[in-house]
């Protein structure tokens, strides 16, 4: 995908910058895994991610094969120490799906149903401007369908996002602030008439699950899903504005100029509380596929549960051709390929993760940097053995890849 066009759909979004590194070098892509050539192209894309001018790119691929582990650039561009398959990163909206499980697990046991309505677990939060949670379902929030105007499209928290962000960095925004801001705009349409990306709806959604288990949302992914898969390297920080070790750096410019100049800044530290349940999570490259064969390998979800994961709705005129599901979308490859993926952005961190509809091929990518990049190209490079994607495929693919 091209930057310009990754920097359209990032503005409503999570949060983007832009950054070029024009005197940045390009080394070796460091290599640990297989080393029969099987992902010479996965190799590749990562290289060409540093060429475009993001300082560091690391991937890990599973499949019939074992573990390869790749990745080119730097991590850090001070010390140029190199990514490390083992380092703990942001990975935005990737935390969407994590949610979305613990809901639908709720629901498996009979805690609530994903047609209850917004209102009867949050009374009185979805109201103003023609917002109404009476009329807005649970599985509307995960699918994206409910029309709740996105608080990350808010002109002012944008800006303190981006041009004041050194002034509010650490600054703490509750959930319940963030689904204000929200209910401050008219919705995008009428609850089941339409698509459109909302973070809001995934803090609705975190809100929900508290409510459901009478604890915090991060203490449920944890019991739920961190702990019984293994998840070391993942975590939800909740305000906390440092990274777990081992990290490199986050960089950024600052800036949603689709041409942008100035300095670069590293914003590793942060208060991620602005994205809460719809991206907060840090996790590694090995974490994430982990967690997604066991998604679409059908070992989180009772099958009737399963289905409504996967059950997708279209994203219109928005995104032509593209589909939606609860947290995950699916993508028909230039190869014939099917994947199911996200992907996750928030400063200077950008986050794919994906597998084959039976789980058995996973493949997780993360760029430090959140200017520019080609996710959808890393998908097909590691599925199809291509680059870059083919122009019948790649309208919908790139506008998907660059959902944050």
């Amino acid at each position: 995908m091209t930057v310009r066009r990754t920097r359209t759909a990032l503005a409503g979004v999570l949060t983007a910058a832009a950054m070029t590194v024009a005197a940045l070098a390009t080394p070796a892509a460091a290599d640990d895994g297989r080393g029969d050539g099987s992902h010479a192209a996965t190799r590749e894309s990562l290289r060409a991610q540093v060429r475009a001018g993001v300082p560091g790119a690391v991937g890990q691929a599973r499949d019939a094969g074992g573990t390869w582990n790749g990745s080119a650039g730097v991590a850090d561009l001070r010390t140029h120490r190199p990514r490390l398959p083992q380092d703990r990163f942001r990975i935005g909206s990737l935390t969407k799906a994590f949610v979305s499980v613990v809901l639908l697990q709720q629901e498996a046991e009979g805690k609530l149903d994903l047609d209850d309505t917004v209102e009867h677990w949050l009374p009185g939060v979805v109201r103003g401007n023609g917002h109404d949670g009476r009329r807005v379902t649970v599985r509307q929030l995960l699918n994206h369908s409910s029309g709740i105007f996105n608080h990350t499209e808010d002109p002012e928290l944008r800006d303190q996002l981006t041009k004041t962000f050194f002034r509010h960095r650490f600054d703490t925004r509750t959930p319940r602030q963030l689904t204000d801001i929200a209910m401050s705009h008219r919705p995008y349409f009428e609850p089941g008439k339409g698509w459109h990306y909302s973070n809001t709806n995934y803090v609705l959604a975190g809100m929900i699950v508290e409510k459901a288990a009478g604890r915090p949302y991060a203490d449920e992914i944890v019991r739920r899903l961190i702990r019984p898969l293994g998840l070391r390297g993942t975590s939800l920080p909740g305000t906390s504005s440092g990274m777990p070790g081992p990290h490199g750096r986050a960089y950024s410019r600052l800036t949603f100029d689709p041409k942008p100049t100035g300095p670069v800044h590293d914003v590793t530290e942060l208060n991620p509380s602005w994205g809460g349940a719809a991206g907060e999570m840090i996790s590694t490259p090995g974490d994430l596929n982990r967690f997604y064969r066991a998604l679409l390998g059908g070992d989180l979800l009772p099958g009737a549960q399963q289905r409504q994961l996967l059950t997708t709705v279209p994203m219109g005129d928005e995104i032509p051709g593209g589909r939606y599901g609860l947290g995950v979308m699916p993508a028909t490859l230039s190869c014939g390929v099917d994947v199911w993926f996200h992907t996750g952005g928030i400063h200077g961190s950008g986050s794919l993760a994906a597998a084959t509809p039976d789980g058995r091929h996973t493949a997780a990518f993360n760029l430090n940097g959140d200017w520019a990049g080609d996710l959808g190209g890393l998908l097909e490079a590691e599925y199809c053995g291509t680059k870059p994607h083919t122009a019948a495929n790649s309208q919908a693919l790139t506008a998907m890849t660059a959902l944050r």
